[in-house]
């Protein structure tokens, strides 16, 4: 483990920043590989999150790690994180505040890792992070923003109500892995999105 990420990980355990720290069990810090070429971010954690305190670990957890293998990429490799790290009561979204709060604990965790890609997964997170709406439109798509590459793709929680997006998560996470097989060899990949243009 990485010493920072320890640091902001302990910080994340103890964060009394916001009132979900009232009705949270446990805050979920980001895990994983903290040289992954990639950082998933989620919207917040879920139930079974909140119970262990580790991200992506209920059916959400379960089809992404179900996308990852499909791409021959085990969850060891990759840096999974959210944009709030605390449950939301009864799963609601989080609120701007939440996110704003938590905001620097993400923004830390991508300059300690750096990755080539951050994945954006579902609306919160690309509404969060990008300003955008409506992942279903812009999904599969590689954007550019302050020289930070971003992917977007559906939540996987989303595929659980809408069993076709099964085979969209599975696409599009191949093809971020393509992407970054390509960043890694410095080939040129084509930016859909330019922010900073």
């Amino acid at each position: 483990m990485n010493k920072k990420l320890e640091i902001i990980k302990q910080k994340v355990i103890i964060c009394t920043n916001c009132e979900l720290c009232k009705t949270r069990t446990n805050s979920v810090p980001g895990k994983g590989n903290f040289h992954s070429n990639v950082i998933f971010v989620g919207e917040a954690p879920g139930k079974n999150e909140d119970k262990n305190g580790e991200p992506f670990i209920g059916i959400a957890g379960k089809r992404l790690s179900m996308a990852l293998e499909e791409a021959g990429i085990s969850r060891d490799e990759v840096y999974i994180t959210n944009i709030v790290k605390c449950r939301p009561p009864k799963n609601r979204v989080p609120t701007a505040i939440e996110r704003e709060t938590c905001k620097e604990y993400l923004k830390q965790e991508i300059t300690i890792i750096k990755p080539k890609i951050i994945c954006i997964l579902g609306n919160t997170a690309f509404n969060s992070i990008l300003g955008g709406s409506e992942i279903t439109k812009f999904r599969g798509k590689l954007v550019k923003k302050d020289n930070q590459l971003y992917f977007l793709t559906v939540h996987p929680a989303a595929t659980i109500y809408n069993q076709e997006l099964i085979r969209v998560l599975k696409k599009d996470i191949v093809k971020l892995f393509n992407l970054i097989v390509k960043l890694k060899n410095n080939k040129k990949v084509k930016i859909d999105i330019d922010y900073t243009a």
